[in-house]
């Protein structure tokens, strides 16, 4: 029997407005901004502070809030405050979490302790986070951008409550390139990565919550600040790139890595860090691991940095 004419149309159209569906589930947009919260290790290395800039700059985010964890956090809640002042974002509360041993330089500590816009005490970082999710139960965001310590408290606090979670996406984990493998040099192979190595139980506990995750790892992160992208970016004298300025100056290295920009990048824009279902096990050793099984995980294994700073650089210079 011929299929209608009719029939055929309203197949296509069914499929167009799934698609379009598909779309608005993953990229939000200013009207329907996604709301997010950053989980932050911010004054070590100096790729904290542009992934910050970058959710700043980005409309189609509404930043709920800003947490740190590992070492010193209340000094990294005070940087925070100070970044998000300069940017005339005090509204965004910043809450710290536990503070833990580490011998990890917090070397962005003169611009914290500068006495501009910080806060004299921060709320604790898993309450203000469990009890956001039970405000905007499934609709919250997670972006995790260093160690793990806040995310395995909030699940042994409140499993329940942590499963409403919208999803997390994180920076973290090595599946098939490890630090410097830039994808023309010889492969080095996967090594464990920074954010998991400090706190591997955290790291598993997460993969084995039920939630969403999102994974940007160094296969698909290694973006390079080279000095002709800086000059540009710090020669724009707007709030933000001058406190991106003084930040780089204070961490007192080269040639930045953004590693962490690309967990707001792929939140704002999903086709600059396509990802695949896998099933990731963290061991012992803090090590990724796919492996076969039911997918606990979307992973990026590539990415175009042409693409990502074509993406990054005008949002975060525009005034």
């Amino acid at each position: 029997m011929p299929v209608s004419r009719f029939a055929i149309l309203f197949v296509l159209l069914c499929l167009a407005l799934h698609s379009l569906s598909g779309w608005a589930q993953t990229a939000p947009s200013a009207a329907h901004p996604e709301k997010i919260i950053i989980d932050t290790d911010i004054g070590d290395d100096i790729d904290d502070a542009f992934a910050l800039a970058l959710a700043l700059r980005s409309p189609e985010l509404e930043i709920l809030g800003v947490t740190t964890g590992f070492g010193d956090t209340e000094t990294r809640a005070k940087l925070a405050d100070r970044f998000l002042g300069e940017a005339g974002r005090q509204d965004i509360p910043v809450a710290a979490g536990v503070p833990t041993q580490t011998k990890n330089p917090l070397n962005q500590r003169r611009y914290a302790e500068g006495g501009h816009f910080a806060k004299p005490s921060h709320p604790a970082a898993v309450d203000f986070l469990l009890e956001q999710i039970r405000h905007y139960p499934g609709q919250i965001t997670l972006i995790a951008i260093g160690p793990l310590m806040n995310i395995g408290s909030a699940i042994d606090k409140d499993a329940t409550t942590f499963r409403k979670l919208k999803r997390v996406v994180i920076m973290g984990g090595c599946i098939k390139r490890g630090y410097g493998d830039l994808g023309y040099t010889p492969a080095r192979g996967p090594q464990p990565e920074w954010n998991i190595l400090n706190d591997i139980p955290s790291a598993q506990k997460l993969f084995g919550s039920g939630v969403p995750v999102a994974v940007m790892p160094l296969d698909s992160t290694q973006l390079k600040l080279d000095e002709v992208k800086r000059a540009f970016l710090f020669s724009q004298g707007t709030p933000i790139t001058d406190a991106l300025t003084l930040l780089y100056h204070q961490w007192g290295q080269e040639t930045p890595t953004l590693f962490d920009p690309m967990t707001i990048a792929y939140v704002v824009n999903p086709k600059l860090c396509p990802v695949q279902a896998m099933r990731i096990r963290v061991d012992e050793k803090g090590n990724t691991i796919p492996e076969a099984g039911p997918p606990n995980a979307e992973v990026c294994l590539d990415s175009s940095p042409d693409e990502f700073f074509r993406f990054y650089l005008p949002r975060v210079v525009a005034k």
